[in-house]
């Protein structure tokens, strides 16, 4: 009976394992084994060992890519908590009813394509698009703004696609709080503002980490956002993975730029994780 039961546990988890193998594993295996070649003259990889793919991100213009990539997805991570907290706080306080008509407008666009979206930004953002006429036409400008491939045009297109991430993040969060300790706090003589920062935030902390993490690594690589808002003016990694891949055929180099974007997404993790294990020691003493 005991063998049996052996024998349906690998039954259930062989698929689980083959899946981590061939789809997970053998892939990474494979990028990082790559990024140590050399490239061909003409097309394609020679197997000789080599360190120059890791070295030339060394280069100041490389460099700067990785920095204008981290600026952003910075400047992306932070306009998303200062929109999604407050949405998401207030969404979790809201009726049963009125709280699935809010998750239902937050979901409404993971039901369209990215893509068509974007494109749907370039009507609002061109030159005497719908954003110009309504400035003109409240006489805020006095002439087109030109936001179209430029940075906060890139900026908009990252905070719309990563916004109900976010949102989700610190609804979920919210919504299992226990508001009874809010009003304790309240009877204590702590004001709405001192009782937020001392009880609200701190137990909203696990989505507001989860929120960061889920728009931060993403927003490193969405290079469709740069190429279809930005018109090739705005240069993330994705982007020069992508360039690499398609015009040099840099195979190698392309795979040493990702292993690295892959080691700084995944030192962010790390840090994520670090402070989750810090906020629940600081919860049991």
């Amino acid at each position: 009976m005991a063998k049996k039961k052996r024998n349906r546990w690998w039954i259930t988890v062989a698929p689980l394992y083959a899946f981590t193998i061939f789809f997970v594993a053998l892939p990474l295996v494979y990028l990082l084994v790559l990024s140590f070649m050399t490239r061909a003259q003409t097309w394609g990889v020679v197997n000789e060992f080599t360190l120059d793919n890791y070295l030339r991100i060394g280069k100041p213009v490389y460099l700067n890519t990785f920095k204008e990539s981290f600026q952003l997805a910075v400047l992306t991570t932070v306009s998303t908590l200062l929109i999604g907290y407050p949405f998401g706080y207030f969404m979790a306080r809201l009726s049963k009813k009125a709280k699935a008509r809010m998750m239902l407008l937050v979901v409404i666009p993971f039901w369209t394509s990215a893509l068509m979206r974007m494109y749907g930004w370039i009507i609002i953002f061109r030159s005497k698009g719908i954003l110009d006429k309504v400035l003109m036409g409240l006489g805020i400008t006095a002439s087109p703004l030109k936001l179209l491939y430029s940075y906060p045009a890139v900026l908009v297109g990252m905070v719309y696609s990563l916004l109900p991430f976010m949102i989700l993040s610190v609804y979920s969060s919210t919504d299992k709080m226990d508001w009874s300790l809010v009003e304790a706090a309240r009877d204590l003589g702590a004001t709405k503002w001192r009782a937020f920062l001392t009880v609200t935030l701190k137990m909203t902390l696990p989505g507001i980490l989860s929120g960061i993490v889920l728009v931060f690594i993403p927003s490193m690589g969405l290079f469709f956002i740069a190429d279809i808002l930005g018109g090739g003016k705005v240069m993330l990694v994705g982007n020069l993975i992508q360039n690499q891949l398609q015009s040099g055929r840099d195979w190698p180099f392309a795979a040493a730029l990702s292993v690295v974007l892959m080691l700084f997404t995944s030192m962010m993790i790390w840090i994520y994780r670090k402070a989750a294990e810090v906020r629940e020691l600081e919860g049991l003493l």
